[in-house]
């Protein structure tokens, strides 16, 4: 796995979503908005900017790098990431 590791590509083109919510929940029923283009290093570092209790209502969307990088990056795979890229 540390090869994967050492060949994810931070540079890569991605976008910083949010979730419309209503009492911090996401609202399933509308469509998530774009609130930061750039790469995947800055996506993930803007989403580690958001207070702890709100980031479930982002998700980052980038073009996949198996096996490590989907498509669309959960919260929860975003803050792995994070951690990640710190120990690279």
């Amino acid at each position: 796995m540390s090869d994967d590791i050492s060949q994810l590509n931070f540079t890569a083109a991605a976008r910083l979503y949010k979730w419309p919510s209503l009492g911090n929940l996401r609202r399933e029923d509308r469509a998530p908005y774009m609130v930061s283009d750039g790469t995947l290093d800055e996506c993930i570092r803007e989403f580690m900017a958001k207070p702890a209790n709100s980031r479930h209502l982002y998700e980052i969307r980038t073009k996949a790098q198996a096996p490590l990088i989907s498509d669309i990056l959960s919260p929860e795979h975003i803050v792995e990431l994070s951690r990640l890229r710190d120990f690279l």
